[in-house]
């Protein structure tokens, strides 16, 4: 089976790169679109093959990594270019916007790509887009060879929309890197401990992606134990390995010589200073044997100065690859070439949630929960105007006050004059209680919570399982009464 599926990718391959090395000079604008979707399907088997494998070597995780990029903005190109194309030959079509601030019609040309450029700079793009991607798959073809030497990690077929749902998202080669470092010690080390920072902006993944690392079976297996400790854990200066206030704690339940090798996961928000990292090291180190490693985790580049070895710095995904993440939630298993007009809208809702994974699971959700382009249409004017909004009043878009832990208003979209204020986000593990009012129902439904309550933004479906719980408040019933009051004591007062 494994030759067959080489042999298979190899023709493929070969035969797409023969066609566009004979197809391709100055084509025009069907051709290019023609050639550019035969090689996404040829780097799609690529990648999807990938990553259901388990991969180690790093050079070929880089080159997978550099080709799912390319793919990412081969398909966002694409798509633009459709939408762009479907939108002149509709241009006399009106699609009525249904949002409850205006009743206008609005033309669907509007809803695709009205910052995204002309028809002819995004076909300038694909013909990039092409001549990189087709010069990098002929560069696959050991790639594609060597695939079927690493074991696949799932043994049912899958498709991609399912996978998303249960894997993390872009962060392969990361994950394999942190494995790397656990798993391996380097030559001549002395008696320090390894210690490895992990940085980046909030709610970027670096919880989750150590959350994936520690759930892996190689990982578990090398470490007798595993603590995660947060912040609160350990600066009132108690030994933070004697009870149980670690978050998490994994225990292997093999005997064998990794009995005293331990792994401590020490997640932070901002800075750490150095007496408190000291006087955490040298806890845990005095505990435990020198094979024993540190993870890091912060948002601070100020923790790099405690590594051992090259910090792991994660950054937010690419417009093109958040919009294949957003696309493939909200599709499914349908197939977004046969729904331009969909298609466009969904684009430009994705634009509008800033790279939010919480936002993008949420509204995934809800637009699967209605297939209807009227309903679409409503979603994204309803989006468009609140963030606007938002921003003239705030000066920022509330996923990005969000991300800096600061309060943040939200608008609902059955009851525009109340407004929703998040003050901040909790995670909770999986054996918690979580709040009965969900978030797509608070936004997109007709229920009502009065003053101060708990909100369910999302429940996530892998490691490490949390639940994120906003704290919110409606305060508009305050200050409705507060001026009903101020406004009796002003009748009442003589001239």
């Amino acid at each position: 089976m494994e030759i067959c599926l080489s042999a298979v990718l190899g023709e493929l391959t070969t035969r797409s790169i023969n066609f566009v090395l004979r197809k391709l000079s100055k084509p025009p604008a069907l051709k290019v679109e023609d050639c550019l979707d035969k090689v996404l399907l040829r780097v799609q088997v690529i990648v999807d093959e990938a990553m259901g494998r388990r991969i180690t070597n790093q050079a070929m995780l880089q080159q997978l990594d550099m080709l799912r990029d390319a793919m990412h903005r081969g398909y966002y190109m694409i798509e633009a270019y459709r939408c762009q194309s479907h939108n002149k030959e509709k241009d006399k079509d009106h699609i009525l916007s249904h949002s409850s601030q205006s009743s206008k019609a609005i033309s669907a040309q509007n809803f695709c790509f009205s910052s995204s450029g002309t028809s002819t700079q995004i076909l300038e793009e694909m013909n990039g887009v092409l001549d990189s991607l087709s010069s990098m798959v002929l560069d696959a073809s050991e790639l594609i060879l060597f695939l079927e030497s690493y074991p696949r990690m799932y043994r049912e077929p899958y498709s991609m929309h399912i996978l998303l749902r249960n894997c993390m998202f872009g962060r392969q080669m990361e994950t394999e890197l942190i494995i790397n470092f656990l798993l391996h010690s380097e030559s001549g080390s002395t008696e320090e401990l390894e210690v490895l920072p992990i940085v980046g902006p909030g709610r970027v993944g670096k919880s989750t992606l150590v959350a994936h690392v520690c759930k892996d079976e190689r990982i578990r297996n090398h470490f007798s134990e595993i603590f995660f400790l947060h912040k609160h854990d350990f600066i009132d200066g108690e030994h933070p390995f004697s009870n149980e206030r670690c978050g998490m704690k994994h225990q292997s339940s093999l005997s064998n010589s990794n009995s005293e090798r331990r792994l401590l996961v020490v997640e932070l928000i901002g800075d750490l200073d150095e007496d408190t990292w000291g006087r955490l090291y040298s806890a845990f180190k005095w505990s435990v044997q020198s094979s024993s490693k540190i993870i890091v985790t912060s948002r601070s580049d100020k923790i790099i100065k405690f590594g051992t070895t090259q910090a792991l710095t994660l950054k937010y995904l690419s417009q093109e690859a958040y919009w294949y993440f957003f696309k493939t939630l909200t599709f499914g298993s349908l197939d977004p070439k046969t729904h331009p007009r969909l298609t466009g809208i969904a684009m430009e809702i994705s634009r509008t949630l800033n790279g939010s994974l919480i936002a993008a699971n949420v509204t995934s959700l809800v637009l699967r929960g209605n297939f209807d382009i009227h309903f679409w249409c409503k979603v994204l004017a309803f989006l468009r105007g609140s963030y606007q909004k938002h921003v003239s009043r705030f000066g920022d878009h509330p996923i990005d006050l969000m991300n800096q832990n600061r309060p943040a208003r939200f608008e609902r979209i059955a009851a525009r004059s109340e407004d929703f204020i998040v003050h901040c986000e909790h995670q909770r593990s999986s054996q918690e209680d979580v709040p009965g009012i969900k978030l797509h129902d608070l936004v997109y439904g007709s229920i009502k919570p009065q003053g101060k309550f708990e909100v369910l933004a999302w429940k996530s479906e892998i490691p490490p399982y949390y639940s994120y719980v906003y704290a919110s408040e409606i305060p508009e019933l305050k200050t409705k009464a507060a001026k009903r009051k101020r406004s009796m004591k002003n009748e009442v007062v003589p001239c």
